[in-house]
């Protein structure tokens, strides 16, 4: 577990890519940074998961599949 300090910053990060287009990993990478300072043992799979219950699997797939990519 992260200080208050910490995941307050995590969150300010995630409030500020919120506003950012969809798809281009700042989201994802400020969620993975939140469940990381509230003690997740892998972060990116909280994200993804999180990602898949708003946005759907295909979505989510899609996204993902753009990342890898690099677009």
């Amino acid at each position: 577990m992260s200080t208050l300090a910490e995941r307050r910053k995590a969150r300010k990060l995630y409030m500020k890519a919120k506003k950012k287009p969809l798809g281009e990993g700042s989201r994802f990478a400020a969620v993975a940074k939140i469940a990381a300072a509230g003690g997740a043992k892998n972060p990116k799979a909280v994200a993804a998961a999180i990602g898949r219950k708003k946005y759907g699997s295909k979505k989510m797939a899609k996204m993902a599949a753009a990342g890898r990519k690099g677009k």
